[in-house]
Order: C-alpha cells, then sequence, then structure tokens
C-alpha cells in the first residue's frame, strides 16, 4: 500500500534522541481506516550513530521506514530532501528530539484528510528539564501568547499537499517553523487535543543563545518574506500581563527576564547561525 502520511525527520547528531523519538512515532495508536504511513530519517552531515541507531528500529505493521544518508549537514536541505523522496499526501514534519503521544499522528492524518490547504499541529508540552532556572523560565514561557495561541507548532507541524504546494523548496531561513506556519491563515490551522513532548536547553547560556536565535529567526522572516506576516496572530505581551506573570510566579519572571537581557549583549552570542531548540 502506497504510504498517504510521511513522517519527515531532519538528523543532524541525534544519536541520543533519534530512539526514543522513532520508538514514539511506531507506538502511535492505529491510523485512519485506508492509510498507511512512512518515515523518513533524515540524517544530515552525522558524524556518529545516528543512522545506525535509526536502522536498527523496526516499523510495524502499516509503517515503512527509510534512513536518507546526506553528506552535508543542513536542516533545510534535510527537509528538501526528505520532500522529494516523500510519498505521502499528509507531510509530518518532526524534530528528532521531539516524542509524540500515541493519539497525535492519527488524530493529525483525519484532520488532514482533505484537499482544502491545511497546517495542523498538537499540544506542545515541555520536557521535565533537570537545571532549575531551566525549569523557572519553562514556567513563564509557557503562559506566554505564543506558547498558548493554537497550533503554534514548534518541533512538530503538519500540512496537506495542498498547503505545502503554497512554496517551492524550503529557503535558507532559521525560523523554518514560523516560515511554515505563516503561510497559512489563522483559519487554515488546526490544533488537535494530543500532545507531544518538547525538549528545552539546560542552563542560563544555553538558554540565552536559543532566545537569540529564535529573536533573530522571526526577525529574518518578517524582512524576506514581510507578505507573512499577515497571518501573524500572536498579541503582544503588554504592561498589563507582564504584571499579571510577575505576580503569578516572580522567580519564573526573573529567570525569563534575566534570559531576555542577556540577549541584548554580544557575551553570550552563538558563533553559529543554527543553535539547538535544547
Amino acid at each position: 500500500m502506497t504510504p498517504r502520511i510521511s513522517v519527515l525527520i531532519p538528523a543532524h547528531n541525534e544519536a541520543a534522541y533519534i530512539t526514543g523519538c522513532l520508538r514514539s512515532v511506531f507506538s502511535s495508536g492505529p491510523l485512519p481506516v485506508g492509510m498507511a504511513a512512512e518515515v523518513l530519517v533524515l540524517a544530515n552531515g552525522c558524524t556518529d550513530d545516528t543512522a545506525a541507531l535509526a536502522r536498527r528500529e523496526r516499523a510495524p505493521d502499516g509503517w515503512h521506514l527509510h534512513v536518507l544518508e546526506l553528506p552535508q549537514g543542513g536542516k533545510l536541505k534535510a527537509l528538501n530532501a526528505g520532500d522529494a523522496a516523500a510519498r505521502g499526501d499528509i507531510l509530518i514534519y518532526l524534530d528528532a528530539d521531539v516524542q509524540v503521544s500515541s493519539e497525535l499522528i492519527p488524530l493529525i492524518a483525519a484532520a488532514l484528510d482533505h484537499e482544502t490547504p491545511c497546517y495542523a499541529s498538537g499540544r506542545p508540552q515541555i520536557a521535565p528539564a533537570r537545571s532549575g532556572l531551566t525549569r523557572a523560565y519553562a514556567r513563564l514561557w509557557r503562559q506566554l501568547p505564543f506558547f498558548t495561541s493554537p497550533a503554534p507548532g514548534f518541533g512538530f507541524f503538519a500540512m496537506n499537499r495542498a498547503g505545502r504546494q503554497r512554496w517551492g523548496d524550503w529557503p535558507d531561513i532559521i525560523a523554518d517553523d514560523i516560515f511554515a506556519r505563516l503561510h497559512f491563515r489563522p483559519a487554515e490551522r488546526v490544533q488537535v487535543p494530543a500532545a507531544y513532548s518538547w525538549p528545552m536547553v539546560e542552563g542560563f547560556r544555553n538558554l540565552v543563545k536559543v532566545r537569540r536565535r529564535q529573536n533573530a529567526g522571526v526577525t529574518e522572516v518578517a524582512k524576506k518574506h514581510p507578505d507573512l506576516m499577515q497571518n501573524a496572530d500572536t498579541p503582544r505581551t503588554g504592561a498589563g500581563m507582564a504584571v499579571r506573570l510577575l505576580l503569578r510566579d516572580p522567580t519564573g519572571f526573573a529567570a525569563y527576564g534575566a534570559v531576555a537581557l542577556a540577549v541584548k549583549t554580544p557575551l553570550f552570542a552563538s558563533r553559529t547561525r543554527w543553535t539547538r531548540g535544547r
């Protein structure tokens, strides 16, 4: 049976995470009737055992696993290679360090099983952190408008073929998730009631580097693709909300504020354009 669902997992040196990611995917509940699925692990520029570990996993009935080894690193190049190889008409983009709940992929498939362009995601949950600072930062961050907006899509997003046809190759940008999401009007986005677990980086320096990269990604999309900003629907955090957050969680507010202030200084700048989300 030709797969109707393609799960694309770009992976660069993700040996510590790829097994857990794949096992969560292969533990998914029954797919909609008549649907089969394929998983494409896009191992790009890996110098570790990511590809070998991925090949050790056994796909259950109704699933197929393919590991594409790409000599050069780069998430966007990997996504372009994955799109070229994918056979499904429902495309799911999954970060290698994310784990999905058993209900997520079946619900996503059902939500996108039509010809009208549509984007979908699940309910993000932040994985437990070891660092007290990261836990405090995460408590505050998950109360902000972007996190609570419908289908924010970081770490996991999906669309049908009609939606993917809205652009050609993935451009060389930082925020692929925001770029994809903003190709859809708010009314064209669906959030299904199933969760996925997304890890956050540990410690102050890493939080600052990732936050800087996130800010740069948003700015880059707005500058290079200003037409997409008409689909932005995340309200700003005003003074009133800031006061409420401060009173609700002073420790979380302090952690988040310290990171936000440090982002404005060059001390913690990353030497690379792309920084891991965890």
